[in-house]
């Protein structure tokens, strides 16, 4: 059984983000003093009192707008709405009852949902006699909060929970399932991708770069397996990272890769890679991540030779030669089907562990056919190898001295093990000490 789900709607700039950041207790959403910050939705685990549930952020509703971004936040405000269980309508009592706050209450009742009317920015009691305006909303008493000052929230929190269906029975774990990122530069497809993969629009997708600015978690069901879809905002070079929501934007998508189990690296077939496309793939790597390696917009390209193109990929980014490479077109659904089918034979193989007998054998059989690292007189000897660890699969190795041991020689052993046992998809940690 999933967790139930508050929504947050209202208009631009009440502080919703503000709200979410506080009830979740670390800054999930990017808050800026800006009208319009949050344009997708973003959703953040929260408890109050023991009752778990999903709490989602939406973007500022305008009615007047007509731009891309404007319409698609009004598509992922109604799609939030009808996917919660609850629904918090945030006000602002700094600025007053709006007409844009009407046109809102309006479709939040045609909703048939629970609503929690919530009056923010109410710092002090002079403000709290001024919420009573809202009541003209049409709603049960207004609840007054200050999301930046903590007050109230507490009472909103009994609110919420008072009003959430059936929680799962004691000791019924939520299953969070494979997390996987989709990553990338600007304007590659990722939303784009998302959507594809998910067969429904989740995120909004335009012609704009940048148009995803936070990380958005969206659960999807493949042939019973709970997925964790994270899709993120283009990573720029830094010197090209603009200051304010676009550097937080950057942040948040290295943090999604930091979370997740499996990078989706997306690259442009129509455009030369880049520096910034190795930049992200070794940041992967390094984070040890999955990696599948999609090049998109394949559709595009007049003279298809997967075989050199594979080849060219493999010289620009050195740092993962064991990344699997798939040709797919986010726009018309070629070769999206393989996608997650791979992705979850590289979760098996980021899982596997290796019985220190088998794995005692492979390295006394790696290292009398090849050549031991020496200095001087003295050579490398390697006494037991055991698994430390998998998700990345990790290997500690008992050695009589450490500083014989060559980046060469670990990338022979590395090779070795992905020879016997595959470990597609994942890079293989290694750590060498000394006996003694």
């Amino acid at each position: 059984m999933t967790k139930p789900v508050v929504a947050i709607i209202g208009r631009q700039n009440v502080g919703k983000s503000t709200l979410l950041n506080r009830i979740a207790g670390k800054p999930l959403a990017i808050v800026e003093d800006l009208p319009g910050t949050t344009r997708d939705r973003i959703l953040a685990d929260a408890s109050w009192n023991g009752i778990d549930f999903t709490l989602v952020d939406t973007g500022g509703l305008e009615f007047k707008g007509e731009s891309v971004v404007a319409k698609g936040v009004r598509r992922q405000a109604e799609v939030a709405i009808t996917e919660a269980d609850v629904i918090i309508f945030l006000t602002d009592v700094k600025e007053g009852m709006m007409p844009a706050d009407q046109e809102i209450a309006d479709i939040l009742r045609r909703s048939a949902k629970p609503i929690i009317l919530a009056v923010n920015k109410v710092d002090s009691e002079k403000l709290n006699s001024q919420a009573a305006e809202f009541n003209k909303l049409g709603f049960d008493e207004p609840i007054t909060i200050s999301a930046y000052h903590s007050r109230g929230v507490a009472d909103l929190l009994d609110k919420i929970v008072s009003l959430l269906p059936a929680q799962p029975p004691a000791g019924e774990a939520v299953v969070e399932g494979i997390k996987i990122a989709i990553v990338g530069r600007p304007h590659v497809g990722k939303s784009l991708l998302l959507n594809t993969l998910l067969a429904e629009e989740r995120t909004i997708v335009g012609d704009v770069p940048g148009t995803t600015r936070d990380a958005i978690d969206t659960i999807l069901d493949f042939e019973g397996q709970n997925v964790v879809l994270i899709d993120t905002a283009g990573i720029r070079r830094r010197g090209r990272v603009e200051t304010g929501i676009e550097w937080y934007s950057v942040l948040r998508a290295m943090k999604a890769i930091d979370r997740a189990d499996i990078a989706l690296v997306i690259v442009d077939a129509t455009e030369p890679l880049t520096a910034q496309d190795a930049h992200i793939t070794g940041y992967v790597e390094k984070a040890g991540k999955g990696i599948v390696l999609l090049v998109n917009k394949w559709d595009l390209v007049t003279e298809k030779n997967k075989e050199v193109y594979t080849e060219y990929i493999q010289s620009r980014l050195k740092l993962a030669p064991w990344a699997p490479i798939m040709y797919i077109s986010a726009r018309t659904g070629e070769g999206t089907k393989k996608i997650m089918p791979m992705a979850l034979q590289i979760r098996q193989e980021r899982n596997m562990r290796i019985a220190d007998e088998d794995l005692n054998n492979l390295v006394k059989e790696a290292v009398s056919g090849h050549n031991l690292p020496r200095k001087g007189h003295k050579f490398l000897k390697v006494y037991s190898a055991s698994q430390s660890g998998v998700n990345p699969p990790s290997f500690r190795f008992l050695v009589n001295d450490t500083e014989l041991i060559h980046f060469s020689y670990q990338r022979f052993l590395e090779n070795r093990l992905r020879e016997v046992y595959g470990f597609k998809g994942t890079p293989i940690r290694l750590a060498f000490k000394s006996r003694g």
